[in-house]
Parts: C-alpha cells; sequence; structure tokens
C-alpha cells in the first residue's frame, strides 16, 4: 500500500473550539484551550504518524478583522496555512451567526477540497443541528460535513476516517517519532499564557506575551526562566498582584502543568516587563516569533 501523507488546516473563527479538536484529533494538548477567544496566536502543527499514513494537522489563529500588527501576523499565518493544505477542515460551532466577509473570504482562492465540522452538538437539539447542516451544504457544497462535539469527542474518529482517506500519496514530511514542529520553550511559554488567559480578566490577557528566556534541562529537573512582556506599568501591577499574590498563582499552575507535559520537577522563576505598545511593533513582533 502506498504511503500517504498531507496538510490538514483547521480554519475558523475564534471560539469554535478549534484547538479542543486538534487536541482530539492529535491525542496530545498542542494547544491551549480557554473559554476566551483568540487564544490561538501562532500556526501550530500536531503531527500524527501511522505506518501507511502521516498526517500534519494545522491548528491556527481564529479569524478575525486585525486591530494591530500582532494581529496582521495572527492572519498571514492562517493565509499560509490555507495555502499548503491538501485538506480544509472549517471549523463552525451551532451558536454560530455567520457574516461571510472574513472565514469564507480566505476560502475564495484554495483548491484544497473542505469538511465542515459543526462543533457543539452536544449542547444543542436535532431540530437545530439539521438546519446547521442544511445551511452550510447550501452555503459551500463541501466535499463533507459533520456534526461534531470535539470536547465530548463525538464523531471525532469520523473526522479521522475521512482525513485519511482524503490524504494524497506521499512519502512523510516529518520524521516517524514527531509530534509537532514546536520546541519545549514554545510549550512553556503556552502553559504560561494559559494560565494568564484564565486567571485575568478584561484586556490583560490580550496586552500579553510570555518569552521563555533560559530554558535548562537537567535529568530530573527543568530550570526555566520567562518573563511576562505587558503594554503599561498598571498591567504589571495588576499581573504581579498584592505581595506578589497573582503572579504566584499562575506560577503555581502553570508549573505544574509543565511537570505534567515534561514529565520532569521544575523550577520556574518569571518576570514582569514592560514593553509599551509592543503589539503594534514589528520589530518586537518578529523577536517574538511572529511573521
Amino acid at each position: 500500500m502506498a504511503h500517504k501523507a498531507g496538510f490538514v488546516s483547521i480554519i475558523g473563527k475564534p471560539n469554535a473550539g478549534k484547538s479542543t479538536l486538534m487536541n482530539a484529533l492529535v491525542g496530545e494538548n498542542m494547544s491551549i484551550i480557554t473559554p476566551k477567544a483568540q487564544t490561538t496566536r501562532h500556526r501550530i502543527l500536531g503531527i500524527v504518524n501511522d505506518t501507511d499514513y502521516q498526517i500534519v494537522f494545522s491548528d491556527t489563529p481564529g479569524v478575525i478583522k486585525p486591530h494591530y500588527a500582532l494581529h496582521e501576523s495572527m492572519m498571514h499565518q492562517v493565509d499560509g496555512s490555507i495555502v499548503d493544505a491538501d485538506l480544509i477542515l472549517l471549523v463552525t460551532d451551532i451558536y454560530e451567526e455567520f457574516d461571510e466577509t472574513d472565514v469564507l473570504k480566505k476560502l475564495e482562492g484554495s483548491l484544497a477540497p473542505i469538511a465542515v465540522l459543526v462543533n457543539k452538538v452536544d449542547q444543542s437539539d436535532e431540530e437545530t443541528v439539521k438546519a446547521k447542516l442544511a445551511f452550510w451544504e447550501e452555503k459551500l457544497r463541501p466535499k463533507a460535513i459533520f456534526a461534531i462535539s470535539a470536547l465530548k469527542n463525538y464523531n471525532i474518529q469520523a473526522v479521522m476516517n475521512f482525513v485519511v482517506d482524503n490524504l494524497p500519496e506521499h512519502p512523510a514530511y516529518y520524521e516517524k517519532d514527531a509530534l509537532t514542529d514546536r520546541n519545549d520553550r514554545f510549550f512553556a511559554s503556552e502553559m504560561i499564557r494559559a494560565q494568564i488567559l484564565k486567571q485575568y480578566k478584561k484586556e490583560i490577557p490580550y496586552s500579553v506575551e510570555v518569552v521563555v528566556t533560559s530554558f535548562v534541562e537537567g535529568e530530573k529537573l527543568y530550570r526555566i526562566s520567562a518573563e511576562i512582556i505587558v503594554e503599561r506599568d498598571s498591567q504589571k501591577n495588576i499581573i504581579i498582584g498584592k505581595g506578589g499574590e497573582m503572579l504566584k498563582i499562575v506560577g503555581t499552575y502553570a508549573r505544574r502543568d509543565m511537570e505534567d507535559f515534561f514529565q520532569r520537577k521544575i523550577f520556574l522563576e518569571m518576570f514582569v516587563k514592560v514593553i509599551p505598545d509592543w503589539r503594534s511593533k514589528k520589530n518586537y513582533l518578529k523577536k517574538f516569533g511572529y511573521e
């Protein structure tokens, strides 16, 4: 049997559940998941290997109208993912009121087959789900359409089977033991950012970037240092909290997540640094890994 391999792009609006889907398909927590929108800022690859195939899933930032240079970089990553795709999974959900200007516009130039995944059907009734499926069938005439619950793992295997059936014949793109294109530093910074998204309200999480400045791997212990970048002094005070209380909470939960992920004891130290208006400055964005 010929070997298959291909790039599968997961796209949709913020909060449709793309990251939950990605993690369900890959079977690992590659993408951070929080109830807040715009959680994913980078394109993250999750690689599934089998003797006969390799699937390279690509979780992309949610499609938004850009307000900062940061947003523009995020949307470039979505565009790149669509260009590379052998197959596109468009994730929507049963709540989504769809304006056609953004996501569908991005799909216009693509020649890749599209499957529409209507997520969160466990939170709905049969009639609503049927109406949504009919809407998408009419709107896009996709190659396939699935009612799924990424959180409850409902119909995920059917999506997986569809993906495998539609992969092109090709040698593997990555080593067969590879799980992602991202390094351990990246995942450490994402685990800290996930806690910031969970612990703080309003605009704080969106003004924050996390940079791992040192990552020393010992046999039993990893020593990790990170900078939490904010845009204003007032945000720095909120991140640190009274007597350092809030920063301690973030550190405790992030360290637990890392110990779980890396299967090592973790020593974590974090510093908060102010860089005014970093989200609009191309030189800082480049330094932080945004293209």
